[in-house]
């Protein structure tokens, strides 16, 4: 499924996932999906390779997320809340680099930048977080970008795979598919976020549980199954 604009929204994207994380929720895998978030957000470079070994696993060993990561997908990193500065490497832009290089995907092309920056969903207070549209008006693609070949042979982009770190209802990624949908509407693009946020949950059993979904556009916001 692709990302397409209708009346200044998005339809859908295709989403996949690996880990998931859990805000509030009890118990030691809780705790440890939390820890998870810490890691990345503060860019612990010791662990970008752990998951990203994680997800080749997954892919390789069991079969999960056909059609992500194929030789023939380039990976786009989801730029963070700030503004784009020169020679500041995103999270994101690190975990695509670590999947690049499990040989995931068919090379990378960091062609997404914020035109301004946004307020940071994690900090701020669940009715004034971005809406899908502000994601839309803060965000641009860089046609020009030079694209980091992987073990892929991708001569002309015809299939899009964002990466990002969490997703929670999928406002960012819905927006950046739809604004790379627009640019170029040739291309299939689709979504993976390292982690998927659940809601309350008393507590987890597992912290790698990964899916395959959708984020659509519906009632005015996005909405993320599963």
């Amino acid at each position: 499924m692709t990302a397409s604009v209708e009346a200044g929204g998005c339809r859908g994207v295709a989403f996949a996932a690996c880990y998931v994380y859990s805000p509030h929720g009890g118990g030691a895998i809780a705790r440890g999906s939390r820890r998870l978030r810490v890691r990345l957000k503060q860019a612990d470079p010791c662990w970008f390779p752990r998951y990203a070994a994680r997800v080749r696993e997954l892919v390789v060993r069991y079969r999960r997320f056909g059609g992500f990561f194929d030789p023939d997908v380039l990976l786009v990193p989801v730029p963070g809340s700030v503004a784009y500065s020169e020679g500041i490497s995103a999270v994101t832009e690190r975990l695509a680099i670590e999947l690049l290089k499990c040989g995931l995907g068919g090379g990378l092309w960091p062609a997404m930048r914020r035109r301004h920056a946004v307020r940071k969903s994690a900090t701020a207070a669940t009715g004034n977080r971005p809406t899908v549209f502000e994601h839309r008006a803060s965000l641009a693609v860089v046609a020009g970008a030079p694209v980091t070949r992987g073990f892929g042979d991708v001569r002309t982009p015809r299939r899009l795979l964002l990466v990002d770190d969490f997703v929670s209802k999928g406002r960012t990624l819905l927006a950046a598919a739809a604004t790379l949908q627009e640019a170029l509407p040739e291309v299939e693009v689709r979504a993976f976020a390292l982690a998927r946020t659940l809601g309350y949950v008393p507590g987890l059993e597992h912290l790698v549980v990964p899916c395959e979904g959708e984020i659509r556009w519906l009632e005015g916001d996005a909405w993320r199954t599963p």
